[in-house]
């Protein structure tokens, strides 16, 4: 990865973890998701008229079904993860994605990474295991109705993190008249696709009354950390042109150090000294990524 790439990547990774621990602090997180869908939609109508859509491919439309799916599920999965668990157990599990990315991008996108960043991808794989399960694998730990969500969410993660990279590859490749970056354009289109699918997911599991009542405590500081939200994936996005996927995913696993000291600072968690550990260690992983993770 470049300096520029690796940049993206970490600063995208705290908006990451800022935007999750907003979510785990609120009241209702499953409603507080929903309102952040006002923020995409503003996105959409702002982005989507600008865009020549003869210029974005068949193979963009299909990896944008696929995304589509994943991403709802992703914020469907992380929400009730959230609502079962600590902030620290349940996002070290939900962003495990570097241990799984690198088996399905190396053979389905091509991608070749050198000795030194699979080391590191190994690295910041351990360090967020060890955050959950402790020195001891403790498998009963993966019992928990948290730690299920956050599995799935976690699979969602690999799906839509495979999907993008391949839609940004793919966009890259033809000409481009639009005045929104390619970047920008996607992640309006994901967006929009998702929220449809997610939207009415939430009205099912709460009711359209419980919904409607939250709109007061929740449409300001929703739409705030959506603003994050956008930011953040646009960054990723934008590293995801150049950059091999399975080095983007696992750089922005040090959202996991950031996330750890959120969590023990504003949310009063006692995380232990083997989530720190972990933590650390995950850190340690992006640092080798950084330095090794050349082509």
């Amino acid at each position: 990865m470049t300096a520029f790439e690796l940049c993206l990547v970490l600063a995208s990774a705290l908006l990451h973890a800022v935007w999750s621990a907003t979510i785990k602090g609120s009241r209702d997180p499953l409603v507080f998701n929903f309102y952040q869908g006002g923020v995409t939609l503003a996105l959409s109508a702002v982005v989507l008229p600008l865009l020549d859509f003869s210029e974005i491919s068949a193979p963009v439309w299909r990896w944008l079904c696929v995304t589509a799916v994943a991403h709802a599920l992703y914020f469907y999965w992380l929400t009730r993860a959230f609502e079962h668990g600590d902030l620290t157990l349940v996002y070290p599990i939900a962003r495990s994605t570097p241990a799984f990315l690198p088996l399905l991008a190396v053979p389905i996108l091509g991608e070749r990474l050198s000795p030194g960043g699979l080391v590191g991808i190994g690295v910041v794989v351990a360090g967020m295991w060890l955050v959950q399960v402790g020195p001891a694998l403790r498998w009963s730990a993966f019992r928990s109705p948290a730690a299920r969500y956050a599995g799935l969410t976690l699979a969602a993660t690999v799906v839509y993190g495979l999907a993008d990279k391949a839609a940004m590859t793919e966009l890259t490749q033809g000409g481009w008249s639009s005045a929104a970056p390619r970047f920008v354009a996607w992640y309006a289109l994901l967006s929009l696709s998702s929220l449809m699918l997610f939207s009415p997911a939430v009205i099912w599991q709460r009711g359209a009354s419980t919904v409607w009542r939250g709109a007061r405590a929740n449409l300001i500081p929703a739409s705030l950390v959506s603003g994050l939200s956008v930011v953040g994936y646009g960054l990723i996005l934008k590293a995801l042109e150049t950059a091999p996927a399975s080095y983007v995913v696992a750089v922005r696993q040090s959202s996991v150090f950031f996330v750890l000291v959120i969590g023990v600072v504003k949310l009063r968690e006692t995380p232990g000294r083997t989530r720190v550990l972990g933590a650390v260690t995950t850190v340690l992983g992006v640092a080798l990524i950084a330095a090794f993770g050349g082509p």
